[in-house]
């Protein structure tokens, strides 16, 4: 596993500050290039969350630690930035919500338990499942997607090794090599990054395209504190040549954006 090799960096605590940061900082860059190649793999996930959504499925993450946190992040952002219902979009982290802020001990080595977290919400075959998993062989997350598999959701993955258990586990895996990390196998540096870049794509990508966006703009996003109103504010102002009191009014008038301008057309 590459994400376990040592570091091209050596005698960390010997290094100044300014020669962590670049040293860091030099790898980092590293990320995105390989996020690109892992491109035609992420497109065909989005494809097929994008028919399942459509369906009335559901988006589902599992995963454990840095991964598990990453899944709920994601999943926690997406009602708010595309008015999406709480449980379209759901991360699931080994060891229960608790695990999101302290580590519970041996939570990903069961094998079992992602199944019997998921069938929490009911989990069917019209819903999609993405196991997160930067080493690839998290158990939770290939016993999870295993038996999900086995009951017709659609499967995919994202992991920082090439040729993982996890990417075997599942139909559309995406695999984003990362390499060595500065530290040594701590995968919430480089390959955290990566998986995140990755979520960021797919559930955006994916309401793009259930046509969540208008134009480049959120206009379904939730109004839920002044800067997002204030967002919204503008939003109006530009699209339709308007004053910013005029833009208010249509906001509280209708509630959303999308509304508002569906009501000036």
């Amino acid at each position: 596993m590459t994400t376990e090799t040592p570091s091209e960096y050596n005698n960390l605590e010997s290094l100044p500050t300014a020669a962590i940061l670049a040293g860091m900082n030099q790898l980092d860059q590293t990320v995105p290039l390989a996020v690109a190649k892992a491109l035609p793999q992420l497109e065909k996930l989005v494809e097929v969350t994008v028919t399942r959504l459509q369906a009335g499925g559901r988006l589902f993450y599992i995963g454990a630690g840095t991964s598990g946190r990453l899944g709920v992040v994601d999943a926690s952002e997406c009602p708010p930035t595309f008015g999406v219902p709480a449980g379209l979009v759901v991360g699931i982290m080994a060891g229960g919500d608790g695990a999101i802020r302290q580590a519970v001990e041996g939570a990903e080595d069961n094998e079992t338990q992602a199944w019997l977290d998921l069938q929490q919400f009911s989990a069917n075959e019209k819903d999609v499942l993405v196991g997160i998993a930067a080493s690839g062989r998290t158990p939770y997350v290939i016993g999870g997607l295993q038996a999900a598999r086995a009951a017709g959701l659609a499967t995919g993955c994202v992991v920082c090794n090439a040729g993982s258990a996890v990417a075997a586990a599942c139909e559309w895996p995406v695999e984003v090599v990362t390499g060595p990390e500065f530290l040594t196998g701590s995968t919430r540096l480089k390959a955290g990054t990566a998986q995140k870049l990755v979520l960021n794509m797919l559930t955006t990508a994916t309401f793009i395209r259930l046509g969540r966006v208008r134009g480049n703009k959120m206009v379904d996003m939730q109004l839920s504190n002044e800067k997002l109103v204030e967002r919204g504010q503008r939003m109006l102002m530009d699209e339709l040549g308007i004053a910013q009191a005029e833009a208010a009014e249509l906001l509280r008038a209708h509630g959303s954006v999308r509304a508002a301008l569906l009501a000036r057309q």
